[in-house]
């Protein structure tokens, strides 16, 4: 399986870092947020990596290079402006092939999630072994959290691992996801194009699954979340 790390949004929240640095390169407890999703990766055997980037995307590939210092393989997908989610991926989607794979937002801090249980959430089969016709099938799998302050109304609501747009309660997407390419083949490359509106069809046509994850997650939205998550440093080294 490839992954796909989203890296291009201009981090307007944590501006004046963000005019001097990208957001993914921003540290979390003496390394940066990208680094800490690259290693997570690695750790469960997904190495072949795909990072897109448009603000400062230099900077990040030069500090991340090729990836062989952290046992990847990194590639890069230039936007020359942010093309959204959705729009991003279909850029990139000559880089991810032809099979599921799993993007991750590079601005979240989440060191203890697993991603090798990402490797066989879609399944082409049933129970009973039998394919399913392709309009029947998951083509996404989301890992939802709950609400943090700043989406206190959720996205999704969830029912034995199929994910709804209407019910309660409703859970936080937490930028991390599974997908099939088909989903994103009606996007141009180039083309700005949003993930909410893509998704909620596929939502409504019942073939996204997902699940809750409860683990530390934090999407680093604010310079005092960066202070707070960098307190423990600080403190250590008074």
């Amino acid at each position: 399986m490839k992954a796909m790390i989203f890296a291009a949004g201009r981090g307007e929240r944590m501006r004046p870092l963000t005019d001097a640095c990208p957001k993914p390169l921003l540290k979390v407890r003496g390394r940066p947020l990208i680094t800490w999703q690259v290693l997570n990766l690695v750790r469960a055997g997904i190495t072949e990596i795909v990072i897109n980037h448009a603000h400062l995307g230099q900077m990040i590939e030069d500090e991340l290079k090729d990836g062989s210092q952290y046992g990847a393989s990194i590639v890069y997908s230039k936007e020359a402006t942010a093309l959204e989610t959705a729009g991003g991926i279909a850029n990139a989607l000559h880089l991810l092939g032809d099979q599921p794979f799993v993007a991750v937002s590079g601005d979240i801090y989440c060191p203890y999630f697993d991603f090798s249980q990402v490797l066989d959430v879609l399944h082409d089969k049933d129970m009973w072994g039998n394919p399913y016709p392709p309009d029947k099938r998951d083509v996404a799998w989301l890992y939802l959290t709950p609400n943090p302050w700043h989406n206190p109304d959720g996205d999704f609501a969830i029912n034995m691992y199929s994910l709804s747009n209407q019910g309660e309660p409703k859970w936080n997407f937490a930028g991390i996801g599974v997908y099939r390419p088909e989903m994103f083949a009606g996007i141009t490359p180039g083309e700005h194009a949003k993930f909410s509106p893509l998704m909620r069809k596929y939502i409504d046509l019942g073939q996204v699954g997902g699940e809750i994850y409860d683990g530390q997650w934090v999407n680093v939205g604010t310079i005092e979340q960066l202070e707070e998550l960098n307190a423990p440093l600080k403190r250590a080294a008074s």
